[in-house]
């Protein structure tokens, strides 16, 4: 974690309260002034301000039911933020692992633990990823061969890897995919002539959508498990 983020997770400070501390040297890592904020510190380093030891708060960790027309950032864009419009406190400090369209509904995972999110998406981490899909046109019968053998997507090189699909309609399946690729889903089915009408997210990895649209809770610790890293930081204090 930077310097700075924890100065920030462990204190009431803003970012850039944070950065003028360290730049001002009330800061020390294992007992050095760091003047740098970029700095790369361990939770097992002692860091002060002011001499003050300081200690981390919690990581959180949330599941979220996204509801259409909103996106996956911190801030309102074209569409509001989906922590803004599930009334998420003190989402600035909060990232989504794996995002969706403004378009797409379903399951979100929030966190401010950067090592836990990247080891949800990192590419051979392999995370499965279930959605249930709305379609323009009628299935056909050999597409879910046609899935589990891989795509090549328009601009790409290499096929996807090998996916799992349901049929549960004529003009809807459910579709699991390992891979986080660009708008993935929607590419994949226009490779076959056909169109995504509407997506929604049911489970990533473990974790399942148990909550209404347009609600949220926080995950157990046994949905936390299989991507956390091998230790946590903890705690809090503020500067001025």
């Amino acid at each position: 974690m930077r310097l700075d983020k924890f100065i920030g997770k462990s204190t009431a400070l803003n970012a850039t309260q944070a950065s003028e501390c360290i730049a001002a040297g009330l800061v020390r890592v294992n007992g050095e002034v760091t003047v740098q904020a970029r700095t790369q510190v361990h939770e097992n380093n002692l860091i002060t301000l002011r001499g003050q030891p300081l200690t981390a708060r919690p990581f959180r960790y949330l599941l979220l039911h996204k509801p259409a027309g909103t996106v996956c950032s911190n801030i309102d864009e074209a569409y509001p933020s989906v922590f803004n419009a599930l009334g998420i406190a003190d989402s600035a400090e909060l990232h989504i692992a794996g995002r969706l369209d403004a378009d797409t509904t379903g399951l979100i995972l929030a966190t401010d633990d950067g090592r836990w999110s990247f080891n949800i998406i990192r590419p051979n981490q392999l995370c499965p990823k279930v959605y249930r899909v709305t379609l323009r046109d009628a299935v056909s019968a050999d597409l879910a061969k046609i899935f589990a053998a891989g795509l090549l997507l328009q601009g790409e090189t290499s096929k996807t890897l090998p996916a799992e699909l349901h049929v549960l309609s004529p003009r809807e399946v459910r579709l699991t995919i390992t891979e986080g690729r660009y708008h993935q889903v929607k590419r994949m089915f226009a490779a076959v002539g056909n169109r995504v009408e509407s997506l929604h997210r049911e489970q990533v990895g473990g974790v399942e959508l148990d909550i209404p649209m347009g609600h949220w809770r926080e995950l157990t610790a046994e949905e936390i498990a299989p991507w956390k890293s091998t230790s946590e930081i903890s705690g809090n204090t503020p500067c001025t």
